[in-house]
Order: structure tokens, then sequence, then C-alpha cells
């Protein structure tokens, strides 16, 4: 075959440091839209952005280029710093780990709607059960003492 073809969506998902809830509702469309903007300067395609004020979620394309650690890095660093200096928010902070979920492209709607509707998905659910839920469903090993 001469030419490659790929289809890599991946459900990303991180919080703020201890889970603090930094993500002011007067400010989260913006912040979601830097974390796009910083997918596209990756060359990657942002889906969708979405979060409450503890986690972001992303639903995102990369290229096979792509290495996925360096990926979350410059996406939770460049938004970290873009907080503090044009939002003036010095105490914001990520956690250092992360989720990523690769997703079908069967499924890439339904993600696309789940990750765009956190505050209603979370009326009925904190970010811990949901996060645990995520772990189970993908079959994804942990040990309670050292997720949080």
């Amino acid at each position: 075959m001469p030419s490659t073809h790929t289809s890599l969506h991946y459900h990303l998902v991180f919080s703020t440091k201890d889970r603090a809830p930094l993500i002011g509702q007067d400010w989260r469309d913006k912040l979601h839209a830097y974390l796009g903007g910083i997918v596209r300067n990756l060359n990657g395609v942002a889906l969708a952005v979405g979060g409450t004020e503890d986690h972001a979620h992303l639903l995102v394309g990369l290229k096979p280029t792509h290495r996925l650690a360096d990926a979350l890095r410059d996406i939770k660093q460049g938004s970290s710093e873009w907080v503090h200096k044009e939002l003036c928010r010095r105490s914001f902070a990520w956690q250092p780990g992360y989720g990523a979920y690769t997703v079908s492209p069967s499924n890439v709607e339904r993600v696309r709607h789940y990750v765009l509707h956190q505050d209603e998905h979370h009326r009925h659910k904190t970010f811990q059960e949901e996060y645990v839920e995520m772990l189970r469903t993908g079959g994804i090993e942990y040990d309670e003492r050292f997720l949080w």
C-alpha cells in the first residue's frame, strides 16, 4: 500500500490539582477554546472540549507521529501558562496525571456529545465516580490508593 490511512481519536481527561474547583464558570469557555487551539497548533483536531470546575475532557484526533504523552504535556502546560498570564490566576494548576482512551470512529459522535454536556452529566455524578467508571468500562486496572 503506497499511502497511510489512520483514524486516531482519543478521549482525554485530566483534573485540576487536588481536584480543586479552580475553573470558574465565567472563563471556562475561554479555557476550552484555548485547549482546542493548543490541539490545533499541534496539528491535531479538537472535535470537542468540555468539563466542569475541576476537570477537562477533550475529544481529539491526532496523527500517528504524535506522542500522546508529549501532546498531553503541551496541552496542560500551555493552558496552565495561559491561565496564569491572561487570567492572573496564579494558583491554577493541573494534576500531574491524565486519562487517555481510544475512541472508535463509530463512537466519536457519542463521545463528542458526552464531552460537550459535562455540566448536565455532573448533576448526577462526581468527577471521581465518573473517572472510576471510565477506568472500569475501559478495562483499565488501577489501585484506588494511587488514583487521587
